[in-house]
């Protein structure tokens, strides 16, 4: 008599299954895009052409190893600011041919190391380090309340300040 429930039992999971998974089966259908999405890559929309690092400890390594400057570009997929100054940075054909020189590293994540974040955690922030695993806090934006804070109208100041990066990094070094 048990086996009789037991084989009732588990006829009924199966035909729930598979009238659930023909269901989910159409709705997966309709809701797809009619343009298929592109797989997140590590520029995350600042410079598909660029190298980028995926994670701090590998772009410190790289640094020091290859002799460039490493920037650190912290943002947030959601902060319309970030969005702003990515598509900026991204348009920039000079910034993105400078940016070849540098080790690269974007975050949508903090960091424990507190000297990736001097005067607080906002975004977007871009900080320099230098080969030798030096925050140049010498290297700013325009404000004195956010000092590596960037908006698209800094655009010219980043490159700038990317310039000042590699020519501080050839006289000190």
């Amino acid at each position: 008599m048990e086996k009789s429930y037991a084989s009732v039992f588990l006829l009924l999971v199966a035909i729930i299954s598979c009238a659930l998974a023909k269901d989910a089966g159409k709705k997966e259908t309709k809701e797809t895009p009619a343009k298929p999405k592109l797989p997140q890559t590590l520029s995350r929309g600042w410079g598909d052409q660029l190298i980028w690092t995926q994670t701090y400890e590998e772009a410190l390594f790289r640094a020091k190893h290859s002799n460039k400057p490493l920037m650190i570009i912290h943002h947030l997929d959601d902060c319309p600011h970030s969005q702003a100054l990515k598509k900026a940075f991204a348009e920039h054909k000079d910034i993105q041919k400078l940016a070849e020189k540098f080790i690269l590293l974007n975050l949508v994540y903090e960091t424990t190391d507190k000297n990736l974040s001097p005067d607080g955690q906002y975004v977007p922030r871009i900080l320099f380090i230098d080969p030798s695993l030096t925050v140049r806090a010498d290297i700013t934006g325009r404000y004195s309340n956010r000092l590596y804070a960037y908006e698209p109208s800094d655009i010219s100041l980043l490159y700038s300040n990317m310039q000042k990066a590699l020519k501080l990094m050839k006289t000190e070094l």
